[in-house]
């Protein structure tokens, strides 16, 4: 597994704790003061700092954490931050041990001891549990069950209050500093996924946009996504099938002048002909989503300006 120690560029806003692996902090955060910029963006399933005792219990170590990672999605986050001056936050922590867009309720206790599971009745399992990737992934399509037997509670525990819960509150807190100083904030949540199929006559999605169906992001934002995408000449799709999830559900409150849009980008864009390791276009995935950002900036201080707050060029005084 590759070890990211190697890769931060900064470690001042390490946090949090990956059980079993001593000294590596659950994720990074890198944010100048006064922010440059009102969007945060995040990596939170790019983690691949994997503990001994987490590939052990594995059944298939190598393939199934390949599979579970949005691989080298983080590289994408730091080149793009680096580019616009925007906060950023990744996770080193790996969705195999515990996935950061899923509630901390959304357990599948059917893979954990007898003793570990709540007692009384429990209500129908959600709809990603049961496809087995719940809070701790289960199994994975074509390859079965991941995990070589039953995890105790105490587990689950301790990756929840080093992992899942300081992750959380570092994310809002530097959203909320955000729309403190623009008057309102974006958070730019990076995922990846496996090439689409394509439609008869149609070109292949590259990106997905989602914002949970229009509840966790205003729609000039929306907008500006597909504008941006348009004019650089790829396809995209709109929630479907990849809405968001706990993440959006947490943080986007347009309302509140907080917003969040997930965006899953094709593997093969970036990656080489394995989906394992970067591939050649990798520096023109950071130029084009560099060119999102700064455009998304624009639209963020728009509408701060349209709620009658301070807007870009006042904070930026």
């Amino acid at each position: 597994m590759s070890d990211p120690k190697g890769e931060n560029d900064s470690q001042q806003g390490a946090g949090g704790r990956i059980p079993g692996a001593a000294g590596i902090p659950a994720f990074v955060l890198s944010a100048a003061e006064p922010s440059a910029i009102p969007i945060l963006i995040a990596a939170p399933h790019a983690g691949r700092a994997y503990p001994s005792s987490l590939l052990q219990g594995m059944r298939h170590p190598e393939t199934v954490a390949v599979k579970l990672e949005d691989r080298f999605v983080d590289r994408i986050a730091k080149g793009v931050a680096r580019a616009t001056g925007a906060p950023l936050l990744y996770a080193q922590a790996p969705r195999a041990m515990i996935d950061l867009n899923r509630a901390p309720d959304d357990v599948d206790w059917e893979m954990f001891t007898r003793a570990s599971r709540p007692e009384g009745p429990r209500g129908l399992p959600s709809r990603r549990v049961r496809s087995g990737l719940g809070l701790i992934p289960r199994r994975l399509p074509g390859m079965g069950e991941i995990w070589r037997g039953r995890l105790e509670r105490a587990d689950l525990q301790v990756r929840v209050d080093n992992v899942h819960e300081p992750y959380h509150t570092a994310l809002g807190k530097v959203l909320g500093d955000l729309r403190e100083r623009w008057g309102a904030a974006l958070l730019l949540d990076l995922h990846s996924m496996p090439p689409l199929v394509p439609r008869p006559g149609c070109e292949p999605a590259r990106f997905v946009v989602g914002d949970r169906f229009g509840a966790s992001c205003h729609g000039s934002l929306i907008g500006a996504a597909f504008s941006h995408f348009a004019e650089q000449g790829w396809e995209a799709a709109h929630n479907r099938p990849y809405a968001g999830g706990y993440v959006l559900d947490r943080h986007g409150a347009p309302n509140e002048s907080i917003h969040a849009l997930q965006l899953e980008i094709d593997r093969s864009c970036y990656l080489d002909s394995r989906l394992v390791e970067p591939g050649p276009g990798m520096e023109a995935m950071v130029e084009l989503l560099s060119g999102l950002v700064r455009r998304l900036a624009t639209a963020v201080c728009d509408l701060a300006q349209d709620r009658g707050s301070k807007g870009w060029a006042q904070a930026a005084e």
